[in-house]
Parts: structure tokens; C-alpha cells; sequence
């Protein structure tokens, strides 16, 4: 009789890693049909360890494991293989401290095995990016994957109407996206922080339906990234709790440097 089912060949990338033993390592791991999931490397650490190399964050895997029956999906699981698919460096300086804010998010806001292959996608073409030369276009990135985050897990309000009275958007007002209210008619002092109506409702379009049109959400934030920028980590940080994301202190202190 099986005493483990196998997972094998899942394409995803290392989120998390912090020491489990002398010589092993636990893993949270962002996987494209399983979403989420812990596992433990054993004897990653030793220096003989064929996962030692590997088991990086911001760089594509394949990875095999096994669960064990007499466990839920939601326990650690033994990572059995991992091989590096290649295609691109480890980012640096800017990009790094982004790879790393986002690997944050997921782990914050992602339940285990809840699979999101529209979002694994689109954090594997942001990692390409942010593994490129074109820092450019770090900013837009940034908010077309929390975009697409928040759509993931529900909690990104429509954006071509006033979330609580549900009347359309005005063509000549500004709008702007809070925690607790969602988009509503920005005040006099938010007009740096708020999109136009025509704004709001490109952003809005290629979110609609199943997939996601990710080259034309990116084309609608590159122009109002900066804009975006505070509305979309305030309601990020909403969902995630307290404390402060990590990466975000670590932001401040540096920038207050």
C-alpha cells in the first residue's frame, strides 16, 4: 500500500528558506499548480548537498516531492529533487530588495494550497524583468503584479465604479483607493495620490474575465505607476496586517539613510 503521493516536475520558486536542524533546511515555495507549500530539504546544509546550489530565491525550479498520507496538504512535505530551469541571473541592488517585497506579499497573503497559475505566470515575468538590465520598468511591474495579487485574492474592488454607493465614475472627477472605503471621490488634499475615471477603468479592463491580459495591464500602470504607487501598498498592508512589512522597513530606513 502507498504511504506517500508524489509530486513531481512542478515548475516554482523558493519564497522562504530558515534552518531546520544541523543540516536541513525548510522551504516555503510558490508552485504553479499547488500554489503555496512547505517543505523540508534534508541535509540541504551540508556542504556535499545536491540542493545546496539550488535552493535560491528569484530563480526558476523544478522540484519534486511527497506528502504523506497520514498528512493534510497544508503540512511540511519532503522535497525529494530540485533542479535549476535557468533562463536568467539573480537580480540585484533594486531589483533584489522588489524580489524580495514580493516574495513577502505571497507569503503573507497566500493560504496554502490554494493554486493561482494566472499569478505564478505573471511572478515568473516580473522575476525575468527584474533579472534584466531595464530598470525602467521596475516601478510598472511592481504595480501590475499587486494589481493582479489583489484580484487573486479577491480583495481588489472594481475599478470602474464608487465602491460603496456603486455609482459610475465621472469623467472630469479623480478617484482614489483606500483600505476601508475602496475607490471613492478623491478630497483636495489626495489629488496627487488619485487616477482619473478614464484612468482607473484601463487599469480595470485587462483584469476582466479568468486570465489576465498582463502586457496591457502593465501599458495602463506604466504612465500612473508613481500615482498608484502609495494606494496600492496602503491597501496591501491593510491585508496583510501587522507588523510592517519587512521589505517596506527596511525601505524606510534606507531611504531615511
Amino acid at each position: 500500500m502507498a504511504t506517500a503521493r508524489r509530486f513531481s516536475n512542478e515548475p516554482a520558486f523558493v519564497l522562504h528558506r530558515y534552518d531546520w536542524s544541523e543540516s536541513s533546511l525548510i522551504l516555503e515555495v510558490f508552485t504553479r499548480q499547488h500554489g503555496r507549500v512547505a517543505l523540508v530539504a534534508k541535509g540541504a546544509k551540508k556542504p556535499s548537498s545536491n540542493f545546496r546550489p539550488v535552493l535560491l530565491p528569484l530563480q526558476p525550479l523544478s522540484l519534486t516531492w511527497t506528502q504523506s498520507v497520514a498528512t493534510g496538504a497544508n503540512d511540511i512535505h519532503t522535497l525529494k529533487g530540485a533542479e535549476w530551469v535557468g533562463g536568467h541571473i539573480m537580480p540585484t541592488g533594486d531589483a533584489l530588495l522588489a524580489g524580495i517585497y514580493l516574495n513577502e506579499l505571497l507569503l503573507r497573503l497566500l493560504a496554502r494550497d490554494d493554486p493561482h497559475p494566472v499569478l505564478f505566470d505573471a511572478y515568473s515575468a516580473v522575476v525575468r524583468v527584474l533579472a534584466s538590465e531595464h530598470g525602467e520598468a521596475l516601478e510598472p511591474v511592481l504595480r501590475t503584479f499587486e494589481l493582479l495579487l489583489l484580484r487573486e485574492i479577491g480583495m481588489l474592488p472594481a475599478l470602474d465604479a464608487q465602491t460603496l454607493t456603486l455609482e459610475p465614475l465621472q469623467a472630469q472627477a479623480r478617484y482614489t483607493l483606500v483600505p476601508e472605503g475602496g475607490l471613492r471621490a478623491a478630497d483636495a488634499s489626495e489629488q496627487r495620490a488619485s487616477l482619473s475615471a478614464a484612468q482607473w477603468q484601463a487599469l480595470y479592463a485587462p483584469l476582466q474575465g479568468r486570465g489576465v491580459r498582463l502586457a496591457a495591464l502593465l501599458r495602463a500602470c506604466a504612465p500612473v505607476a508613481l500615482e498608484l504607487k502609495p494606494q496600492l501598498r496602503a491597501l496591501l498592508q491593510y491585508h496583510c496586517g501587522s507588523p510592517l512589512l519587512r521589505t517596506r522597513q527596511l525601505m524606510l530606513d534606507i531611504q531615511a539613510l
